[in-house]
Parts: structure tokens; sequence; C-alpha cells
């Protein structure tokens, strides 16, 4: 149920300081999930590169950017249309869906810091746990195919992200089915629209910055996003009422 009495609505300073109190608490498991996360990542990304004769385009690429911009996106195009790197695409999108579950291995770790419960390493692994492995696979490539479409336009984008923020949270702790999720993801959106943005940019900063700044860093800071969704989630819902 919703919390929709307006005055003892929380601040998003509140939120924000609450999201990095999980984060700060939980570094090892941040820089665990980093490591199993790029890990599987560029080794999927090496052998269907190379499975696919992706990597020895880079070559190619590398020479048509001598000829210009022009050439390099007429080149990018043509390889684009191509079977294999079609196939190359397609083995990446399954690699992130099957990788989607480790967020969901967070918000267990987050919730067992709020329950004052021992964490250990297998948590960051619930979201892989008998049938609900396949219902988070299946929603994350839901999600997905519509994210691509979107992104080109950047604004329907966020926006595509801020309507199911809360989706897997829900999916996760109350076991709603996807559209029920979305349903009531929108009807947070439409109450906190100002905290829920705020958050999204902040996430998104903080979790990239750490690249920016420092490479090793970007090791702990990549999987921020999880604790900003779970503290908005624990502001927005409370499954008591």
């Amino acid at each position: 149920m919703m919390q929709n009495k307006y005055p003892q609505k929380p601040g998003l300073d509140f939120i924000l300081k609450q999201a990095f109190f999980y984060w700060n608490k939980t570094l090892i498991f941040q820089l665990m999930f980093s490591m199993v996360f790029f890990g599987i990542l560029l080794t999927s990304l090496f052998f269907f590169g190379s499975r696919y004769g992706i990597l020895e385009q880079n070559q190619v690429l590398a020479e048509a950017l001598k000829d210009g911009a022009k050439a390099y996106m007429e080149k990018i195009a043509e390889l684009s249309a191509t079977e294999n790197y079609q196939m190359f695409t397609l083995a990446i999108w399954m690699t992130s869906a099957f990788l989607y579950p480790l967020n969901l291995g967070m918000f267990q770790i987050f919730r067992k810091l709020d329950l004052n419960e021992k964490i250990v390493l297998g948590d960051l692994f619930a979201g892989y746990n008998g049938i609900n492995f396949f219902k988070y696979l299946g929603y994350y490539l839901f999600w997905f195919f519509i994210y691509r479409f979107t992104v080109p336009t950047v604004l329907l984008a966020i926006l595509w992200v801020a309507m199911t923020i809360f989706v897997a949270p829900l999916m996760f702790f109350t076991d709603k089915r996807i559209f029920e999720a979305i349903s009531l993801n929108f009807k947070a959106f439409k109450m906190y629209f100002v905290e829920i943005m705020v958050c999204i940019m902040v996430a998104v900063l903080f979790k990239y910055l750490g690249f920016t700044l420092f490479l090793v860093g970007g090791l702990f800071t990549f999987p921020f996003w999880n604790a900003m969704i779970y503290s908005l989630y624990k502001t927005v819902f409370s499954e008591k009422s």
C-alpha cells in the first residue's frame, strides 16, 4: 500500500542519505556484484565477438574513421545489417538478461541489513532461486525490448525507466505480476514525480562517476543504482498496510 499522507512524505535528502547508507554498508557486496557482472559480460563479449567475427571488424571501422565520420557511420550501418552482427547483439542481450537477477540479490542484501540478519555471499544470487529466475528473465527481456525503442528519444527512455523503477522490488518482495507492478509503479510515479526523477539523475551520475574519476572505483559505484531504488521503494511503499 502506498503511503499517501502528504505531510508524512519523507524529503529527498532522506531518500538520498538512506541510499548512500545502504551502499556504504555493503561495499564488499557492491564489489562482488561488479566483478561477477563484468566478468561474465566481458567473457561473453569476447567469446561471441570472436565467434561472429565482430572483433575483426574493429580494424575495418578504425580505417573507415580515418576517412571521416560519414564513411564511419556508413560502415557501422553496413555491419549492423549483417546476420553475424545481429546474432552477436542477440547473444549480448541474452547475457544481460541472464545477469539481471543479480540486482534482486542486492535488494535481498539491503532487506537483510534492515532486519539485522547475517548477510552471506549467496544472497547476491537470490534472484536465481527456482522458477522466479525465469520470471525476472522474462521481465527484463520485455523491459529492454521497449527500452531500446525509446533510447533514441532520451526523454521517453527516462520516462520508461521512471515508470518501471519499482517493478523488480515489487515482484521480488510482494510477488506481484509484471503488469500489476507497472500499474502500482505508475501511481507512485504520479505522486513522487520529483523525487523519482531527481533520484534517477543522481543514481546515474554516481553510478558512472567512479569510472570517469578512477577506473577501479567504478566497480564500487556501478551497482549504486540498486541502493537508490531500494531507498525509494522503502519510502514509497509500505507493505504492512
